[in-house]
């Protein structure tokens, strides 16, 4: 059901995109004017009401480069706010109903559309989907900043971290065809054995033909490869060996 609402949300948002950035937002190139300016992410740093101490937010994860440092700073925020899960779907939902609007997609890869037009763009769609504060600032910064082109890689990184809030730790299983129902579920249950008990596994799970059977399965920094190129190409290797006295 969630998955559902999901989908109806994300076309609902797709239109919306659609309509925001058609001709009447780029007419606006040369009209709109910001009242307040926007500066850095430190500078939307959701103020700690005065008498109350401000609260220390630990990121789960190490994050480098530009979008960790983005994804990091929203995780903070929405700690900070206790809205994590909210900011969590609205974040996702925008991703996805922008891969849904190649008008909106072209929009946000688009560097000359000018500062003042990317953030009026964002604020207004914030409004229509009725964004928490905390997500649409944060747009509104990643679209000043000119990173709307990022914001996709951002939510993969705010998913990481959001998950690692959650004990959950994901695994990305590689494989030619969709997994079975039943092998996804023993497959989890068997990495759930070697993760241990207080953490979940998440499996998302990716088709690559060229792998050509078999799996890969990647988790906590690890890489199990089962997949039948890397054992032709093992074989092929071996093959190649030139023969020694000692191995007859």
């Amino acid at each position: 059901m969630a998955l559902c609402g999901r989908f109806r949300s994300g076309i609902s948002l797709a239109n919306k995109l659609a309509y925001l950035t058609s001709d009447s937002i780029s007419a606006q190139r040369s009209t709109f004017h910001r009242s307040a300016p926007f500066t850095s992410l430190d500078s939307r740093n959701y103020a700690t009401p005065p008498g109350k101490k401000e609260e220390k937010v630990k990121v789960p994860l190490a994050l480098f480069g530009g979008t960790g440092n983005y994804a990091s700073a929203l995780y903070t925020a929405a700690v900070k706010a206790n809205v994590l899960e909210k900011v969590e779907s609205e974040v996702l939902d925008l991703v996805e109903a922008i891969k849904n609007s190649p008008k909106f997609a072209q929009f946000t890869k688009d560097l000359s559309v000018p500062k003042d037009t990317r953030i009026k763009a964002i604020q207004e769609i914030s409004k229509e989907a009725k964004f928490s504060d905390i997500t649409t600032n944060f747009l509104a910064i990643v679209a000043e900043n000119g990173r709307l082109r990022n914001l996709d890689s951002i939510a993969k990184k705010f998913k990481d971290l959001t998950m690692a809030h959650k004990g959950e730790v994901k695994a990305i299983v590689t494989t030619v065809i969709p997994l079975p129902p039943q092998e996804e579920t023993q497959l989890k249950e068997i990495l759930q054995e070697i993760i241990g008990a207080g953490k979940k596994v998440h499996i998302e799970q990716k088709i690559d033909p060229s792998i050509l059977g078999g799996l890969v399965v990647e988790f906590n920094q690890k890489v199990l490869d089962v997949s039948i190129k890397t054992r032709a190409s093992q074989m092929e290797r071996f093959l190649r060996e030139p023969l020694t006295l000692g191995d007859i």
